[in-house]
């Protein structure tokens, strides 16, 4: 069984240190809701994962099984198995949606697909995804709506097969049947034993996929690891607990969020993890 392990990982963005020292494990099958207010290094994690360029390995290590993922490069690190679906999808002016997925999936064969089997791949998967066929012929990503482009990223996951992937928000933008449309997408492919590290602010999501196991993160560390029930207590009653129950401070003011306000999980409670 394949898994993806995180240790003692440091990153900064320019000067300033966002990770401090993340310990994470990830194994094929499961699915691990990643929470913690904004601003503590959630989106930074995946992105360091993925090799943006924005931010800087400072120590640590991130391996997919025997493959050290840091000495990679970002393709390398998707043909590896590797998937992330941004929280704000770039649009690429000049480059067609259906060249773009077909140059992404023959990257990964050692012959190139033929013309028919990548149009009847292509045609299923907009077909699952209820984007009309005819997006295939535009720029990828351009002019797109907030939803059409999550709605996308979910699409070039079912297409690409990877091993592990990392969702960041991914309900953000979503109206409710679209969200119904992407939480179906994930579940077909956790049935398939895909892993999933899944960022998300808001409840329903997480009720739609069912994950295994949750994390949160403040101050750029994990603070509570622990069972799906995580999401239910955060949900209910916010971040306060972590405060008064684990004496961990919380360094950052949490900004406006539902995961805040309203919501959003239950937490393994000192109890929980010492029973781990």
């Amino acid at each position: 069984m394949s898994s993806l392990k995180i240790k003692n990982l440091h990153v900064s963005a320019g000067s300033k240190e966002i990770l401090r020292g993340v310990d994470l494990e990830l194994h094929e099958g499961e699915t691990l809701a990643l929470l913690g207010p904004n601003g503590h290094g959630k989106s930074t994690l995946l992105a360091a994962i993925m090799g943006n360029p924005a931010f800087t390995v400072t120590e640590g290590s991130v391996f997919l099984d025997d493959v050290d993922v840091l000495s990679l490069s970002v393709d390398e690190r998707s043909k590896a198995g590797l998937f992330l679906a941004m929280q704000n999808p770039a649009e690429i002016p000049g480059v067609n949606s259906a060249d773009f997925l077909k140059m992404a999936m023959n990257a990964r064969r050692e012959t190139p697909m033929k013309l028919f089997e990548f149009y009847g791949k292509l045609q299923k998967a907009y077909k699952e995804m209820n984007i009309p066929f005819e997006m295939s012929n535009r720029n990828l990503n351009e002019g797109f709506s907030g939803g059409e482009k999550k709605k996308n990223e979910i699409l070039q996951l079912k297409l690409l097969n990877p091993t592990f992937a990392m969702l960041d928000e991914i309900d953000s933008g979503l109206d409710v049947d679209a969200i119904q449309v992407v939480a179906s997408a994930i579940r077909e492919e956790q049935e398939k034993g895909l892993g999933f590290l899944v960022i998300s602010h808001y409840a329903r999501l997480y009720e739609l996929i069912n994950p295994t196991r949750a994390a949160v993160m403040v101050n750029g560390r994990i603070a509570v690891a622990g069972g799906p029930e995580i999401i239910g207590r955060i949900d209910k009653n916010g971040y306060e607990w972590i405060k008064t129950e684990l004496g961990i401070e919380i360094e950052k003011p949490v900004e406006e969020g539902p995961m805040n306000q309203v919501s959003i999980g239950a937490c393994a409670t000192r109890v929980g993890l010492e029973g781990k």
